[in-house]
């Protein structure tokens, strides 16, 4: 039998925050867009466990958080303080793992199989972990243990914050039962609505559920949305963690037609991206730049370089080239990125645990 744990850094960024500022401990820290009074533009990356008890989640609209709580303490991003945390935590999680995934900024799948004779050893593995990674980085985390990754991950959310939940091979189908359909990762809005639509609410509703029925309405994901209603993941750990990309992006707190201003904005995300990708000691081959126009019309272009470099002036010509065709004089410009991929470490590719992202939950 496989013992996995799950391991999820509680509201990442603002911890670091407060570890780095003790000052906003016990207050509303909500990392993201600038709200500029109620009318920024952009979204919430993540907020701390005071702010969310006004409603304010991840991904939500910088605006309406601010509407939910204009007296929280909102932060712009500092991801060199977050990937060097992450990249401490994850050294100590690997030490204690037979096979080891990092899933996220904030996450990892450590299979402890052969480090443990049994389930309550793996309790007691899991709790020396969250007080290793306290002591050490003063940041919490929780942690689900299961014989599966679905359900170790289901596990981890189940007391957060700094909560531990073990579910046995025997408690499996019990524990996962009551919890809305919702729980399941890959499970969204769109996909729990239309199960809602067919009476289906719970994962006990949806283990119940007929698997041609579900196969016929979603394909193949509905085959595997029914074998992990019943507990069913074989799934296993990818032991290397490939970052696939560094990017940043910006919102314009108006839509802007300005190309002097708009090569001014890209240059300053091309040096953030250049700034990650040396402190990383990466090489990128592929560029790619994003614009999002007044009516959210997206487009995006890319070009593959003949060799790895880590060269900022080549970043920022490149990145210009590929924008300039996309800023049309009769449309406004709401949004743009720049991201390189095709990333390297040295001669190889990356095996490190570093995952750059815009938000994290």
């Amino acid at each position: 039998m496989r013992i996995i744990l799950h391991v999820d850094l509680d509201a990442f960024f603002p911890a670091v925050e407060v570890r780095e500022h003790p000052e906003l401990k016990g207050k509303s820290v909500i990392v993201g867009a600038d709200p500029k009074g109620g009318k920024g533009r952009g979204v919430v990356s993540s907020a701390s466990y005071e702010a969310r008890m006004y409603g304010i989640r991840s991904a939500m609209p910088i605006s309406q958080a601010w509407k939910l709580c204009p007296e929280g303490i909102y932060l712009l991003p500092h991801f060199d303080l977050y990937i060097n945390a992450s990249n401490s935590i994850m050294e100590i999680l690997k030490n204690h793992a037979d096979k080891f995934e990092q899933g996220g900024i904030d996450e990892a799948y450590l299979d402890v199989s052969s480090q443990v004779e049994n389930f309550d050893e793996a309790v007691q593995l899991a709790r020396n972990l969250m007080q290793e990674v306290l002591d050490k980085e003063k940041l919490t985390c929780s942690i689900g243990i299961a014989p599966s990754k679905m359900v170790a991950k289901i596990g981890s959310d189940h007391r957060k914050p700094y909560g531990l939940t073990a579910v046995k091979e025997d408690g499996v189908l019990e524990f996962l039962a009551p919890l809305k359909v919702r729980k399941i990762p890959g499970v969204g809005p769109k996909t729990e609505g239309r199960l809602k639509e067919l009476g289906i609410e719970t994962i006990g509703d949806l283990a119940q559920a007929s698997p041609k029925m579900l196969t016929r309405l979603f394909g193949v994901w509905g085959a595997r949305l029914h074998e992990f209603a019943n507990g069913v993941d074989h799934s296993e750990l990818i032991e290397e963690y490939e970052t696939k990309s560094v990017g940043r992006d910006i919102t314009f707190e108006k839509d802007v037609d300005d190309e002097e201003l708009i090569e001014r904005i890209l240059d300053e995300l091309a040096e953030e991206v250049h700034e990650d990708v040396i402190a990383n000691s990466f090489k990128f081959k592929t560029i790619t730049v994003k614009v999002r126009y007044q009516h959210f019309d997206t487009h995006t272009r890319a070009k593959s370089l003949s060799f790895p470099t880590n060269d900022l002036v080549i970043l920022k010509n490149n990145a210009w080239r590929l924008i300039s065709p996309l800023l049309k004089r009769d449309r406004k410009v709401r949004l743009i990125g720049v991201r390189v991929s095709n990333l390297i470490l040295g001669n190889r590719t990356p095996g490190t645990v570093v995952c750059l992202m815009q938000q994290e939950d």
